[in-house]
């Protein structure tokens, strides 16, 4: 696992993991606060997804394409290992984004003793079938492009990734987002500039096997498999003992906060505070 700490190791520990397409120093919001007493109070390690180009990934193996496929149970073992090495023998909280927030229900559900309270942001327990039906379109886009070659490609497979961006990327945000052209707060002139921007130039650049092997990822995702019974979602949530704190985002198109509303309410400890946001599912962000 690649990691990196901030803050003092005396002080209670708060993990954050990486989301898909997500690097290390993109996770870093809490740096940039109005409040820096984040740093002072807690002890912050940023974990970075397998298969998310900087943990163990297809890109960084001697063999790419024999990389084994990793699930979101091996991250969340791998974590629990790093922080008893880090000597850390407790979690004030765990926050994730996305793919992230599916790995804090994870962490809570595999080790109910060692967090206390779990954030989970524009994320679910189990990935829906509109989610998995969403990220078809993406990856038809990747395995169609000239240079995918069924995954066996040499030389980067430009073209498929930033098929795969192009297609994502409409995804991310909503309707009103475009509506009211807030592609010019990051500075883009027009939709294609904040395309080749914000897409070409971050997704668009991934290596393809790392993107497809997070895509396998987030579609297993489903805590139920270590509920109390196999494939029941609500005694799954209702069997985790952390504090619970879900915050969707309104506008987001794949992690609607109907689906949290829904978690919720399964959910001892839980708790539910909308995003509102025009953002889409880059509000959790």
């Amino acid at each position: 696992l690649a990691y990196r700490t901030y803050g003092s190791p005396n002080n209670p520990a708060i993990l954050i993991p990486t989301c898909f397409s997500g690097k290390i120093e993109t996770t870093l919001a809490f740096l940039y606060g109005s409040d820096d007493s984040v740093l002072k109070d807690y002890y912050i390690i940023v974990i970075g997804l397998l298969g998310g180009s900087e943990s163990s990934s297809p890109s960084n193996a001697p063999e790419p394409t024999r990389f084994p496929q990793t699930s979101y149970e091996d991250n969340i073992h791998l974590q629990y290992k790093l922080l008893m090495a880090l000597g850390i023998e407790k979690l004030a909280a765990y926050i994730g984004f996305s793919m992230g927030g599916t790995q804090a229900y994870y962490f809570a559900i595999l080790y109910p003793d060692f967090v206390q309270r779990v954030v989970v942001l524009a994320s679910s327990a189990r990935t829906s079938w509109h989610n998995k039906s969403f990220l078809e379109g993406p990856i038809a886009a990747l395995e169609s492009s000239v240079d995918w070659h069924d995954g066996l490609y040499t030389e980067p497979a430009v073209r498929g990734t930033r098929a795969f961006a192009r297609v994502y990327s409409t995804w991310a945000l909503s309707s009103a987002w475009f509506r009211k052209e807030q592609w010019k707060r990051l500075h883009c002139e027009t939709v294609e500039d904040y395309l080749v921007k914000v897409w070409d130039n971050a997704m668009g650049k991934w290596d393809a096997r790392d993107l497809m092997h997070l895509v396998n990822t987030w579609r297993g995702g489903d805590i139920s498999d270590h509920g109390p019974v196999k494939g029941d979602l609500p005694s799954a949530l209702a069997s985790i003992k952390a504090k619970v704190l879900l915050m969707p985002s309104r506008t987001d198109l794949y992690f609607p906060p109907e689906d949290s509303e829904e978690e919720v309410k399964h959910l001892r400890f839980g708790e539910l505070k909308v995003i509102e946001s025009v953002w889409g599912h880059l509000a959790g962000g």
